[in-house]
C-alpha cells in the first residue's frame, strides 16, 4: 500500500458538519456570545473563519487583522480583507508594529531572531483576548494538526486559544476543506507562513514540504508504522522521517499543560 496524498482525502461535507456541530455546542456550553479570530490571509485562518460563519452565523464572528508594517506582505492583508468581506463578518484592523517596537525598546537586545519573532504572535494573542473578554467571545484558533504535532506554533502565542476547530486536520486536508468552503484558490494554495520576520516561509524554515510532513505524520500516528515501514510506504527517506519525529518529540511540552511538581503534604 503505497501512501500518497490521496490517502489523506477527506469527505469535506461531513468534516464541515462535524466541526460546526462541535463549535456550536462548545460556544453554547461556555455561555459565550460568539467567537473572535485572527485573519492572516492564509489558508488556516480563512478556512476557520468560514467554518465559524457556518456554525454560528456571520453576526457572531469577529475577524481581527493584525498586520505588522514592513513584515506582513500587502497581498496577505489584501487577501484577508477580501476574505472577511466575502464572508460578510465584522472585522477590525490593529497594526502591531508600534507595540512590537515598544517591547523591543524596553527589553535587552538579543541576536536571537526567534526570540524576537515569537513576541509577535504573543502580542496578537493578547489583542485577541482583549476583544474576546470585552465581548464575552471565545478565541477560535486556526492551528492545524500538522503544526500541532511538529510544534510549529508559538507557545502562548498562536497556541494560546480557547479551541481549535481545524486541529484534527493535516495542512493538506485544510486546503481541501478550504476549497470546498469557497475559499479563493489563491489563498487555499498559498505557501504557509507565520510571518515572524520579513520573507518568512514555513516550509523554508522546516526544510520539508507539508505534503511530505503530512504523509509521514499519517503513517506514524494514524497507521502506527515503524520508521522503516513509513519510509517504504511513502517513498521518503528515513532521515526526513527522523527529522519529523524529532520535531514531534522536542515539542511535546507545547501540547501539554505545564507540569506541576509533586508534593507530599505529609512531609515536614
Amino acid at each position: 500500500m503505497m501512501l500518497t496524498l490521496d490517502s489523506l482525502r477527506i469527505d469535506s461535507k461531513k468534516v464541515s458538519t462535524s466541526i460546526c456541530d462541535f463549535t456550536k455546542e462548545f460556544v453554547r456550553k461556555a455561555g459565550a456570545k460568539g467567537v473572535v479570530l485572527g485573519i492572516s490571509g492564509g489558508v488556516d485562518s480563512s478556512t476557520t473563519a468560514a467554518l465559524m460563519v457556518r456554525a454560528l452565523g456571520k453576526k457572531k464572528v469577529l475577524g481581527l487583522l493584525l498586520p505588522e508594517e514592513g513584515v506582513t506582505p500587502k497581498e496577505d492583508l489584501d487577501d484577508a480583507i477580501d476574505l472577511v468581506n466575502q464572508l460578510g463578518i465584522r472585522w477590525e484592523e490593529v497594526e502591531i508594529s508600534t507595540i512590537v517596537r515598544r517591547y523591543l525598546e524596553v527589553l535587552p537586545k538579543t541576536r536571537d531572531m526567534l526570540a524576537e519573532g515569537n513576541l509577535k504572535p504573543r502580542i496578537r494573542m493578547t489583542i485577541l483576548y482583549y476583544y474576546a473578554n470585552s465581548l464575552n467571545y471565545l478565541v477560535a484558533g486556526s492551528g492545524d494538526r500538522s503544526e500541532l504535532l511538529i510544534g510549529y506554533f508559538t507557545k502562548y502565542g498562536d497556541g494560546g486559544v480557547d479551541f481549535l476547530p481545524i486541529g484534527g486536520l493535516f495542512k493538506t486536508q485544510v486546503r481541501q476543506l478550504g476549497l470546498y468552503l469557497g475559499i479563493p484558490e489563491r489563498i487555499a494554495r498559498k505557501p504557509s507562513s507565520p510571518r515572524l520576520w520579513k520573507g518568512h516561509l514555513a516550509e523554508s524554515e522546516l526544510g520539508i514540504p507539508y505534503e511530505e510532513i503530512d504523509l509521514i505524520l499519517h503513517a506514524l500516528f494514524d497507521l502506527n508504522l515503524s520508521i522503516k515501514e513509513t519510509s517504504r510506504e511513502t517513498g521518503l527517506s528515513e532521515s526526513k522521517i527522523l527529522k519529523v519525529l524529532d520535531m514531534y518529540e522536542r515539542s511535546q511540552h507545547k501540547r501539554e499543560m505545564p507540569p506541576i511538581a509533586p508534593i507530599n503534604l505529609e512531609l515536614g
